[in-house]
């Protein structure tokens, strides 16, 4: 009952051969691919002519080691 069987789909798409005829369909399935074409050569200009954004540039230094044994803080509150 969730999925549709190769029944159903043939069915829908005599309905749709009867309701629009054969010459139409083929001519919407046209214009669906070239308007595929068409988005697919917008993406390829689109990538081509965009200028690439780049950072600005700075003098990062990388951070001091750490020492290799911690040394404890000084207590503050002395006891003796």
């Amino acid at each position: 009952m969730g999925s549709f069987s190769i029944w159903h789909w043939l069915v829908v798409l005599v309905i749709v051969l009867v309701l629009f005829g054969r010459g139409r369909v083929s001519d919407i399935m046209g214009e669906f691919g070239k308007g595929i074409k068409s988005f697919k050569q917008g993406m390829d200009e689109t990538d081509k002519a965009a200028p690439r954004i780049e950072g600005p540039a700075h003098d990062a230094k990388p951070a001091d080691p750490a020492p290799a044994e911690p040394q404890p803080a000084p207590r503050s509150d002395s006891q003796g």
